[in-house]
């Protein structure tokens, strides 16, 4: 049975077999709980800026792949989800559960939810809100959540991050080490070494400044989600 004749033939028959611990064996294609939560979690994405457009099923066919056997059933469960917005939470929570050991799967359906989202050509407030709250209840860290942010959308060009040429859920010791890198590459003195004009080495130490208060910014947001997260 294909991945979305399963999800037709769970639909009919509202089994829910997402209590299972442990991730399933087998492509997630196969398996109903991952199947029908994709496909709720889409179509009430779809609904979260206000309306649920041809253009978002469309994206949503792309990123999950429909055969157009099962496409009409697919398209009739896609319309009952994206009715209302509500009840997403219970979706992500037994995806997470059911996916708990399998962080990358989880991370590759946020992904395809950011793809619908830019099906219209942006993404709005409420979308990013619903696609945030996902993410929270996947179980994934604020830092991940703006990389997968940032990589799809671009990020702000004062992000820290940005600034360190690193992805904003590196580890501390590569957020360090990039820090200490562009430092001494950018460090006024090397511009002096070179014999460069004062114009260069007031370019340099704006620069460097601009370094460390990444790095700074960085580390002290680290620390704060830190501490948020131990409440």
């Amino acid at each position: 049975m294909s991945f979305w004749r399963t999800i037709a033939g769970l639909a009919a028959r509202r089994v829910d077999a997402a209590e299972c611990p442990d991730c399933p064996p087998g492509p997630p294609g196969e398996d109903p709980a991952f199947t029908t939560a994709v496909t709720a979690l889409g179509a009430k994405l779809a609904k979260a800026d206000g309306r649920a457009d041809q253009d978002e099923f469309d994206a949503f066919a792309i990123v999950f792949q429909p055969d157009s056997g099962s496409e009409r059933n697919v398209h009739r469960l896609y319309d009952l989800a994206r009715q209302t917005t509500r009840g997403f939470e219970s979706y992500a929570k037994r995806l997470a559960k059911r996916y708990r050991n399998c962080p990358q799967l989880l991370e590759d359906v946020l992904d395809g939810l950011f793809h619908i989202a830019r099906s219209d050509g942006a993404v709005t407030a409420d979308e990013l809100e619903y696609l945030e709250a996902v993410a929270v209840l996947f179980g994934m860290s604020a830092l991940t959540f703006r990389r997968l942010k940032a990589t799809h959308l671009g990020a702000d060009v004062d992000d820290p991050y940005v600034i360190l040429g690193v992805l904003p859920d590196v580890s501390d010791e590569v957020l360090r080490a990039a820090w200490r890198q562009q430092v001494s590459a950018s460090h006024p003195d090397r511009a002096r070494a070179r014999g460069l004009p004062s114009e260069f080495i007031e370019v340099a130490e704006t620069k460097t400044a601009a370094i460390n208060a990444a790095f700074d910014a960085a580390m002290r947001e680290r620390r704060e989600l830190d501490l948020v997260g131990a409440v």
